[in-house]
């Protein structure tokens, strides 16, 4: 064992989480808890773990469920393209998980990392992870100034992870180490002096502990313009299922106007759209009721919220479903609408 993984092994024996995925080498919930915690802190995501397995506690139940329940489990985490996935890779493994690395990375929504945890975890294999957590502590602990976001950095990143892995020992390594980068060496204040690694840490003795690691590219980000109409109609409403390749694709949410700009709310009364929706009635009742700014990862929702009231037998246009408002809470939706219906109803 290389001194490395040695001094982190020890320090993980004394400050390792209890959290119930490491009670376990059921690849089924070590995949749950790896997709559940990608772009997710683990305070959020232990509690949909939690539920997240009790509904679904095995392939067959994941596999044999319909999508917009999977969706309902997984409302609030956002990025929903991994609820997606999970359904699909669960119909795609027939009732048993792939007990190989090649199998493993062949999942829907699985990549390099995910499979690295599991196989490493579940069924100790040699393999190293590499996420976030990673590329911050060894560029920091060994100087490594090649942007991460380039091949060269993430090949060179690769072969220095698994050099420095504990093969005997590949789980609790894997897990050591990205617990050390989530609780320890953080992004922004890390306590460096009390570091295990201080002695040794090149960003430290140089100084460059916050210009590690290094990107070439920032993360660019669009705005887009959201228009949610809230229909009531009596004691119902009108919700649609977004569908096509967008975000939030198969959840459920009001009706929705999109422009390119900011919009001031008299001129979407005159929007064909809008006018689709009030069905030729003469004199609608229609109101702003507030604006939300809505930051995503690529994106940035500028949403306005606007309530329609309709004669109860207005005919509901296509695409769009009456319920009851009582159960608007059984359909999945976008956190943003979520909020908004909370709020409203």
């Amino acid at each position: 064992m290389s001194d490395f993984a040695s001094v982190l092994l020890a320090w993980y024996k004394k400050n390792a989480r209890d959290l119930p995925w490491r009670l376990t080498t059921d690849p089924y919930r070590i995949w749950i808890s790896e997709i559940i915690l990608q772009q997710t802190r683990v305070a959020q995501g232990y509690d949909y773990y939690t539920r997240f397995v009790k509904r679904f506690p095995d392939i067959i139940s994941l596999a044999d469920a319909d999508e917009d329940e999977v969706l309902h489990y997984w409302q609030g985490l956002g990025y929903y393209s991994r609820a997606r996935n999970l359904h699909t890779a669960a119909i795609s493994m027939n009732g048993c998980f792939p007990n190989t690395y090649k199998g493993v990375l062949a999942l829907k929504g699985v990549g390099p990392y995910t499979a690295a945890a599991i196989c490493s975890i579940a069924f100790d294999m040699p393999v190293a992870v590499v996420d976030g957590n990673v590329y911050r502590l060894l560029a920091r602990y060994l100087g490594m100034d090649v942007p991460i976001d380039t091949s060269a950095g993430k090949i060179l990143f690769a072969k220095t992870a698994q050099s420095l892995l504990d093969s005997d020992h590949p789980g609790q390594y894997n897990q050591a180490i990205m617990d050390f980068g989530a609780l320890q060496c953080v992004p922004a204040t890390p306590n460096c002096p009390i570091c295990p690694f201080s002695a040794d840490c090149a960003a430290f003795s140089q100084g460059s502990v916050h210009q590690l690691p290094v990107k070439q590219h920032h993360t660019q980000t669009t705005n887009r313009y959201f228009h949610y109409i809230y229909v009531r109609m009596g004691d119902s409403l009108w919700i649609h299922k977004r569908t096509g390749n967008d975000i939030w694709k198969n959840l459920y949410e009001l009706p929705l106007i999109e422009t390119s700009e900011a919009t001031e709310p008299e001129k979407i009364l005159s929007l064909p759209t809008f006018q689709q929706l009030v069905c030729g009635v003469k004199e609608p009742v229609f109101s702003c009721l507030n604006s939300v700014k809505h930051v995503l990862t690529h994106r940035i929702i500028h949403a306005v919220f606007y309530r329609l009231d309709l004669p109860e037998d207005t005919i509901v246009p296509s695409g769009y479903v009456q319920i009851k408002t009582d159960d608007w809470e059984k359909y999945a939706m976008p956190q943003l609408v979520y909020r908004f219906m909370k709020k409203n109803t």
